[in-house]
């Protein structure tokens, strides 16, 4: 089952800034995220249909962006879950204003008047997180809500989320159920850590991202780093290329790579070369053993292809 589809003026602008799928890759672009034809498939269909995006894959490849850019292209609010370990309804749905109530209370005592428990517990004494904030953005187009690295929360945290990605509504026990007007584009996380539960994927769509071919990450690089040259973007994209197929456990990510270039350029590095990467290597590699690997292994090969 798929979120309600939204209507009228929604469905209109969506239609609009999404009318297929090369529009919206092309828009994408213009935002300097750069998607193949499966991705921006993926995408489109997840905005038209409307049904949640599982994204997978490695840490760094640009999932997270893929939601960040996609509430830019159609100009609408992103809203943003970071899951953890043990996060429950209270950080990711709502809570109860506590001292807001209980103030209610005393000026309730000191006026004699009469205070129902319904009052307490009513709309007015919800604090929204950000799945009841994005299931009550008013729109005109719906928000964009990011539930990030899903994989780190629970199998209970999972179950918690069916109704959302199902019907577009939550149940809060004190009000009831509470249902998008404009259903939020649902896009979830995972660097797979662990595998989640069928239920979750049987109701999203479902898309590995990997990492990009050299040319395209090439592109990426020169988009971010506008500044760069193309000759360092060249060499920092082929020495991350070696380093995921080295023995390291983090293979750096495209993000990693974005981090590396513009750490190289803003000390004014024009040639990569060992030196060049032994003082810099931090900004690519984050684990210790990860750099003895590549130091071991010897500098030069990251930046000498016949070595």
């Amino acid at each position: 089952m798929s979120p309600a589809e939204p209507t009228g003026e929604a469905a209109g602008e969506i239609g609009r800034l999404a009318p297929d799928v090369e529009t919206l890759a092309r828009r994408l672009g213009s935002v300097d995220y750069l998607v193949d034809e499966g991705l921006a498939t993926s995408m489109f269909l997840s905005v038209r249909l409307p049904q949640p995006l599982l994204l997978e894959g490695e840490a760094g490849v640009g999932k997270t962006e893929a939601a960040k850019s996609l509430a830019a292209v159609l100009d609408t609010p992103l809203i943003r879950l970071q899951c953890y370990e043990g996060i429950d309804a209270a950080e990711a749905l709502y809570e109860w204003n506590y001292p807001r109530q209980l103030l209610s209370i005393r000026l309730a005592d000191s006026s004699g008047s009469a205070l129902a428990e319904e009052q307490l517990f009513g709309p007015d004494y919800l604090i929204r997180r950000p799945l009841l904030r994005a299931l009550e953005h008013p729109g005109p187009r719906p928000a964009v809500l990011l539930i990030d690295e899903i994989d780190r929360a629970d199998d209970d945290f999972e179950a918690f989320l069916l109704e959302l990605l199902a019907e577009a509504s939550v149940t809060i026990p004190e009000i009831g159920t509470i249902r998008a007007t404009h259903p939020p584009i649902i896009v979830l996380t995972s660097n797979r850590t662990r595998d989640l539960h069928d239920a979750v994927k049987r109701r999203c769509l479902y898309h590995w991202i990997d990492y990009p071919n050299p040319q395209r990450e090439v592109e990426i690089l020169r988009r971010r780093v506008r500044e760069s040259s193309q000759t360092l973007a060249v060499a920092v994209a082929d020495a991350v290329s070696r380093m995921r197929e080295s023995d390291v456990q983090k293979p750096p990510g495209v993000a990693e790579a974005i981090d590396w270039l513009m750490a190289l350029n803003l000390l004014g590095v024009e040639r990569l070369d060992a030196a060049a990467v032994d003082i810099t290597l931090g900004s690519v590699l984050k684990y210790g053993e990860d750099q003895e690997v590549i130091r071991a292994a010897g500098l030069e090969l990251l930046v000498h292809a016949d070595d």
